[in-house]
């Protein structure tokens, strides 16, 4: 076993601002701020800084408390600069106190910063000595922590290190181990690349290394190029994405945004032409009952009798069953009777109030409040030989979630539609962090993802994660384009992704194991090493 140390020749004070600057770098990576654009190569970077602080020299750790504070500091700097517009939703229009916003942020901050400290804690515990199995431990170690964070506590996973990988080679892994996985392998080259030393050059068994992490990086993209999930033989669908742009403190306001949207929304799905017409998360601010007699029975019939189909966010329910953050298709498939989705993944403070903090939202003024959970792998809405599958909000950053729908490759869904409302967050990274997430599921599952929402961003992104059409952001309008499908040919076997295949049996239990199994591995090397040394 190798003896812990310090970081050589600096002061506990600098460490620690190192590990905030690197975290903060990371939180840029997901989108940088000056444009939304992804920076892969900082992610490895700032990771890279945080694997150095931890592991000072090549076969050397520091001590478990060390490390222990230096991933907390980290991770907590990253998180904070990740999600800080949290802050805007509470204070400018939940009404809480700005210095209690700010706590809450960094207390949620801290708190989710504590997986990573837990893990990095235990990882320089172990101390091992082999630089290979130490950056793969290093890797495991950092993969339980984005799953716990990605799953404990009805998980909040937004800013996984792996979203900053949508642009760059490791993107190729998107459709095997999904945005974990990747955030994973960064993490294992990142720290391998780190222990490196002259003489390791000269040493073949480093080599064979480097290429094995070059073909894990290489063949991926070169598989995604010979096979692919099956084009389908069906026409492109023409889109119209509808973009209210309701300002966010006005969205429910009798006299100003309530009927601004319905009067808007209205004739945009009136005059629209396209096959499929898309209007956001609740881009209807009232419950059916509450809207004037015939409004929505007359948006239901102009869709039963022509030849087109819309998708529209509205809440539903009453007072007696609970209420619901749904959407409604409307087609002549459906008539009277619309297809209904209802969202599953509700957001803490907003949709449920969790145990015990009843009061913290009793501080804030914000319109929403207990909804019911829709079942997780909800039907399609098929039309124009597709099977669009909705989802809302934030429950794209839940790819095990959307997995559920893959389970019968024959039914699984050829098109994903996002509906949001990030206004509630201004016109900030946000927009920008949100719209990469539905990149990477794009990836992952290789099928395209189309997004209406209220500020931005709405757009069309294609099975390969790129994005074909987008609306300028906070502006009113309609994105028109449209949308090839993937996986429809049955003679090609459904095709989907081997993630897919995976993740909609077992969830994200694959990757837990594989964490396991390291963490087994890493405490067996290390009793290991203290045999040797005894003798």
């Amino acid at each position: 076993m190798a003896r812990a140390t310090s970081t050589p020749g600096l002061p506990l004070a600098l460490q620690a601002l190192l590990a905030v600057a690197a975290g903060v770098a990371q939180a840029a990576s997901l989108a940088w701020p000056w444009s939304g654009e992804p920076q892969w190569w900082l992610q490895i970077a700032s990771m890279a800084v945080l694997a150095w602080l931890v592991r000072p020299h090549a076969t050397v750790s520091v001590s478990w408390q060390r490390g222990a504070v230096i991933g907390g500091l980290f991770a907590t700097a990253w998180l904070t600069g990740t999600f800080w517009w949290l802050f805007i939703s509470m204070h400018t229009y939940g009404g809480l106190a700005a210095p209690l916003a700010v706590a809450a942020v960094l207390g949620l901050a801290a708190f989710l910063a504590s997986y990573y400290a837990a893990m990095l804690g235990l990882f320089c515990r172990l101390a091992l000595t082999s630089k290979s199995l130490t950056a793969i431990i290093f890797g495991a170690f950092w993969l339980v922590a984005e799953l716990a964070r990605g799953t404990l506590w009805t998980g909040f996973p937004w800013g996984a290190g792996g979203y900053a990988h949508v642009d760059g080679p490791l993107a190729a892994l998107a459709r095997y181990v999904g945005v974990y996985g990747i955030g994973a392998m960064a993490a294992v080259l990142a720290m391998y690349g780190v222990q490196l030393r002259g003489a390791d050059l000269s040493r073949w068994r480093t080599w064979v290394l480097v290429l094995l992490l070059v073909s894990a990086g290489l063949s991926p993209q070169l598989l995604c190029a010979c096979s692919s999930t099956v084009r389908s033989k069906v026409p492109p669908m023409t889109l119209e994405l509808l973009q209210g742009n309701i300002p966010q403190d006005e969205k429910f306001q009798s006299g100003s945004g309530v009927p601004l949207a319905l009067k808007w929304y209205a004739e945009a799905l009136r005059d629209a032409k396209a096959d499929l017409v898309v209007a956001p998360e609740t881009a209807i601010p009232l419950l059916p009952q509450q809207l004037i007699p015939g409004y929505l029975e007359g948006i239901q019939q102009r869709y039963a009798q022509g030849p087109q189909a819309a998708l529209l966010g509205i809440p539903l329910g009453d007072e007696a069953q609970g209420y619901t953050n749904s959407v409604l298709g409307m087609s002549p498939a459906t008539g009277a009777t619309p297809y209904r989705y209802d969202k599953h993944h509700l957001v803490p403070f907003g949709e449920f109030i969790p145990p015990f903090f009843r009061w913290f939202t009793a501080m804030m003024n914000i319109p929403l409040g207990d909804f019911n959970r829709g079942a997780v792998g909800q039907p399609s809405f098929a039309w124009a030989g597709q099977r669009i599958a909705p989802n809302i909000c934030y429950e794209d950053l839940f790819g095990e979630e959307l997995g559920a729908r893959f389970i019968d490759p024959a039914q699984a869904p050829t098109v994903f539609v996002n509906f949001s409302n990030i206004g509630w967050f201004g016109d900030t990274v946000a927009i920008d962090q949100h719209l990469q997430i539905s990149r990477m599921r794009a990836l992952e599952f290789e099928r395209p993802m189309v997004r209406a929402t209220n500020t931005g961003a709405t757009a069309i992104i294609d099975h390969r994660g790129v994005v074909t059409h987008q609306l300028a952001r906070t502006t009113r309008g309609v994105l028109k384009g449209e949308v090839q499908g993937r996986g429809l040919d049955a003679q090609s076997g459904w095709a989907i992704t081997p993630y897919a295949w995976w993740v909609s049996r077992w969830g994200l239990w694959p990757l837990w194991m594989v964490g396991a199994l390291m963490l087994a591995l890493g405490v067996w090397a290390r009793n290991k090493d203290m045999g040797v040394r005894r003798h």
